[in-house]
């Protein structure tokens, strides 16, 4: 695993008095990249907030939020790159990358919310660190 990813499970295992994830799928991935990028990681935090759960209605997976949330602090603007991120998720998963869909499906086949959320944060972490990598931003 990456520096990025081991922070993000560190912190995704954080939870809060009612037993849920302190930090939700967008602030994990966003949240990390952020010091590198030169941003301040609680302010991160929170413009990452409502984010969570596809915009808190099933919309786009707050991992993928996050993933282009990162891009942008990384400087990285063009469409295609994020397309390109977008892709990768949308063929691992049969055409989804909104919430309600994948945890859906998840929930279908005998899946658990957490580890599939889990599941999701670090393959967009990878996706992350793949773009930045071919942009010159990762070593």
């Amino acid at each position: 695993m990456s520096k990025y990813v081991d922070l993000a499970m560190e912190r995704r295992k954080q939870l809060t008095p009612e037993g849920k994830p302190a930090w939700n799928c967008c602030q994990a991935v966003a949240s990390v990249f952020a010091k590198d990028a030169c941003y301040d990681e609680d302010s991160c935090m929170k413009a990452a907030t409502f984010f969570r759960g596809g915009m808190q209605m099933g919309s786009v997976c707050g991992a993928i939020t996050g993933s282009l949330i990162a891009l942008g602090m990384a400087g990285i603007d063009d469409p295609q790159t994020s397309n390109e991120l977008i892709k990768k998720v949308r063929d691992n998963h049969n055409g989804m990358i909104h919430c309600a869909d994948l945890l859906r499906v998840n929930a279908q086949n005998g899946g658990e919310k957490m580890p599939h959320c889990n599941a999701m944060i670090r393959e967009c972490i990878g996706y992350v660190e793949e773009a930045m990598r071919a942009k010159g931003k990762l070593k």
